[in-house]
């Protein structure tokens, strides 16, 4: 709820068009539902990567990162088929999707506390908490990663907030998919919940972090793209409707003279 209340509050002070905001809400729910599916594969693929002996099972868990990329892939494809619908492109709203998935994210990391879940090693820390349950119980106290992650998505989410309807930067994707991936790859060394490696260094979430890092780049260059060749379609387009609007000027002349 919170992430759709950023979407309609942003596109509304950036005056970005209606259709437009209606086609991300609607397209933001299909992928997210659609996104717990995903999220749930990963995390089968996880489990199946620690123990393949207990064999590949779904409905044992979600993770964030498998619902973020499935989300992705569902919600570009549902966007390919209804774009021509609504004035504007997706580069417009590109902006506010990175401040929508923060906030929304923090919230969830903060019901991963309260569920227990995503939980980091063992310490004797200040920071250290202890949950309760009979297996938690033999860990002590631990790194509650689940409010660090949170309280740096907060953060995150300000900072976005910040560049985008003050400095109006265009770049907000870029800042989030490079920043939550280097911060992700270096909070899975706090971890504790196991999910299997992917060789012998990293995790599957420090993979899927350099991923992040990846796109990090290809988004900036896509932006960039865009934004050039923005005012040059402004331009294009403008001219048109002038010529249009000169033809239709002109046959109107035309047809008084006629008459």
């Amino acid at each position: 709820q919170f992430a759709f209340l950023v979407l309609f509050r942003y596109s509304k002070i950036l005056g970005l068009p209606g259709k437009l905001t209606d086609l991300v809400y609607y397209d933001g729910i299909a992928s997210i539902l659609l996104g717990f599916g995903f999220a749930a594969l990963f995390q089968a693929t996880y489990n199946y990567i620690e123990n393949p002996q207990n064999g590949f099972h779904l409905g044992e868990g979600i993770t964030f990162l498998g619902g973020m990329i499935g989300g992705t892939v569902i919600y570009l494809i549902i966007w390919m088929i209804f774009r021509k619908k609504v004035t504007g492109s997706l580069y417009d709203i590109m902006p506010v999707i990175p401040c929508m998935i923060t906030v929304g994210h923090a919230f969830g990391r903060i019901g991963c506390f309260f569920a227990g879940c995503c939980y980091g090693k063992p310490t004797d820390s200040i920071f250290g908490v202890q949950f309760p349950g009979s297996y938690f119980a033999q860990l002590g106290k631990v790194h509650p990663t689940q409010l660090y992650e949170s309280a740096f998505l907060f953060v995150l989410f300000g900072v976005l907030t910040w560049l985008l309807l003050k400095k109006k930067f265009q770049y907000t994707m870029t800042v989030y998919l490079a920043s939550y991936g280097v911060f992700r790859f270096f909070l899975e060394y706090l971890r504790y919940d196991d999910r299997g490696q992917l060789g012998k260094l990293l995790t599957p979430s420090q993979t899927m972090s350099l991923v992040f890092i990846g796109l990090a780049v290809l988004a900036f260059f896509l932006q960039r793209r865009y934004l050039k060749n923005k005012p040059v379609a402004a331009e294009a387009e403008a001219v048109t409707v002038t010529v249009t609007e000169t033809v239709a000027e002109d046959k109107k002349q035309d047809n008084d003279g006629e008459q």
